[in-house]
């Protein structure tokens, strides 16, 4: 009898001390898991937030020089007909739009689909602007037509204020 009350005066402080030491144990590697899960986290945002924010400067780019104003300036040359020039104008769009398509990646949705709109909406302006002309009409015309088009409606300001508001929350 007095050898089982040995064990068991030896035993019950080992078991006690080994839950203990296991639960501290348990404890301590999920702190441990979770403090390595933050520190990842941390360094994704590290790498991320530039690339992002490099993502929405292009975005802005992008509709900066599609505006019908930087875009009239950067294109326009002397001698062009109306029709040609409409193609090219058209033309530069896509190809910006074609160049900058990866950046979706880094932008909302809905900031994406803005960007597709407003690309859509100079299209149109262009496309409407030519028609309005005589088969005659040479660049000036076109351009002076779709500049004032353009005041009365600019395709690209919507987008580019959703993209500068959402750039602001987003960092």
């Amino acid at each position: 009898m007095s050898e089982i009350l040995n064990v068991i005066r030896y035993t019950v402080p080992a078991v006690i001390v080994f839950i203990t030491a296991y639960f501290l144990l348990k404890e301590f590697f999920h702190q441990e898991t979770k403090k390595r899960e933050a520190d990842i986290r941390l360094e994704k945002v590290k790498i991320m937030l530039p690339v992002r924010m490099q993502a929405y400067e292009r975005i802005i780019l992008f509709l900066e020089r599609i505006s019908p104003t930087n875009l009239v300036m950067r294109v326009h040359q002397q001698g062009m007909s109306s029709a040609e020039f409409q193609k090219v104008l058209i033309q530069t769009i896509r190809e910006e739009y074609t160049h900058n398509l990866s950046q979706q990646l880094y932008v909302s949705s809905k900031a994406w689909e803005m960007l597709k709109t407003a690309r859509e909406e100079m299209i149109r302006q262009i496309n409407t602007s030519a028609a309005q002309l005589d088969e005659k009409a040479n660049s000036i015309d076109l351009s002076n037509k779709l500049l004032e088009m353009s005041m009365e409606k600019m395709a690209t300001k919507k987008a580019l204020d959703f993209l500068k508001e959402e750039a602001r929350q987003n960092f």
